[in-house]
């Protein structure tokens, strides 16, 4: 788990996993709505949290109303990242 590795970033990772879980979106413009920094790469929506200090790069199923993490680093990690 990446808040065992970088024990700082845990209060900003639970509450983005507090957003996620309490969010209702239906496409993408739902989503910006809640997280104005969030990027779209490909399949993948890229969230900054943290301040920029950290990314998350995730699957994000509408209708299931499910997202997948395919990655978690610190801000300067992401340009070395393969999405």
């Amino acid at each position: 788990m990446f808040i065992q590795q970088d024990a700082r970033s845990a209060p900003a990772m639970w509450r983005w996993a507090d957003c996620i879980e309490s969010g209702n979106w239906r496409n993408p413009s739902d989503l910006k709505a809640m997280f104005a920094s969030a990027s779209f790469v490909g399949d993948l929506t890229v969230f900054n949290v943290g301040g920029n200090k950290y990314r998350i790069a995730a699957f994000v199923h509408y209708r299931k109303q499910i997202v997948f993490i395919k990655r978690i680093g610190a801000h300067q990690e992401y340009d070395k990242w393969n999405l």
